[in-house]
């Protein structure tokens, strides 16, 4: 009896347990494991005008792979992400660091102020910038006018990938900018005390002690970044009506995915190619985090 009753009561535990996170798993089962086995699932298939849906295994991967369209938007994406990636993470680095030093007058009202933005639905913000871009309507246009000057078009092909990375900076600034100031505000004060007795100035802080100290936020930040270039969609598929000629339908792979299931009805392919841009972005958002981490150690 005394052996039975440690083992019924382990049981017990186990149950308890599975009864708090049940919910969590049921919730996380029907919203993200299913659509994942579905979509797995029609990328096995196409669908033909001559014989209807067939098996076709490992062919729309292979033509996934081979298609110019949907690289051209990879492409494309890891510029953005080149470029607008590390300037949106200094640009909010810099706010971070600003607010944190204590000497900036009216930090409060300048750290919601920066973070504001972040609180606009990427939809409006984007309407935003197109009546401030447009050239027939908006601010670039009324510039033109007042000053009977020709300022380039924001929305050329040229300008509308730069465009839209200051949309997007401007939208998550604020957002990166709290992830790396609650960081900041959890170091220890005794290291700062320690810094003024040895006699450090302000940029050896932040050198030594505030940027080691915020590595962890830094590497997070970064990965979240990195995995929001590659799900680009909002701001493309909005400006589209604006620049029909700067935007095609695989200007980038969201929007790309977006436009076979919707505009082509090609269901299958379209998973496909969905699939194989969520193992590419965790493939990189993996690689961020290694090196971020042996930078680390």
């Amino acid at each position: 009896m005394t052996t039975l009753q440690p083992a019924v009561r382990r049981t017990r535990r186990s149950w308890t347990g599975w009864g708090f996170i049940g919910p969590f798993v049921l919730v996380f089962a029907l919203v993200f494991l299913a659509p994942l086995a579905y979509s797995v699932y029609l990328s096995l298939f196409r669908t033909q005008l001559i014989g209807g849906t067939t098996f076709v295994g490992p062919d729309n991967y292979r033509q996934a792979l081979q298609d110019g369209q949907f690289w051209d938007g990879v492409t494309r994406v890891g510029l953005f992400l080149l470029v607008q990636v590390p300037v949106m993470l200094g640009i909010a680095l810099l706010v971070a660091l600003a607010v944190d030093s204590g000497r900036l007058y009216g930090k409060d009202f300048f750290r919601i102020s920066v973070f504001l933005p972040y609180a606009v639905p990427a939809v409006v913000a984007t309407l935003m910038w197109s009546f401030l871009y447009g050239t027939r309507f908006g601010l670039v246009g009324d510039v033109n006018d007042a000053f009977g000057i020709e300022l380039p078009d924001p929305l050329s092909s040229d300008l509308l990938l730069a465009s839209i990375g200051n949309i997007v900076t401007w939208e998550f600034v604020g957002y990166n900018m709290l992830i790396f100031y609650s960081a900041l505000r959890v170091i220890p004060h005794s290291l700062y005390e320690a810094a003024e007795i040895d006699g450090a100035g302000q940029w050896r802080v932040i050198s030594a002690i505030k940027l080691p100290a915020i590595r962890g936020a830094l590497v997070i930040a970064t990965i979240f970044s990195v995995i929001g270039s590659f799900q680009l969609f909002n701001e493309p598929a909005i400006l589209q009506k604006l620049a029909p000629n700067a935007i095609t339908t695989d200007y980038t792979p969201n929007y790309y995915t977006y436009s076979l299931s919707f505009s082509g009805q090609q269901h299958n392919y379209s998973a496909t190619v969905a699939i194989v841009m969520g193992v590419l972005t965790m493939a990189v958002a993996y690689v961020v985090q290694l090196r971020g981490m042996r930078k680390g150690a």
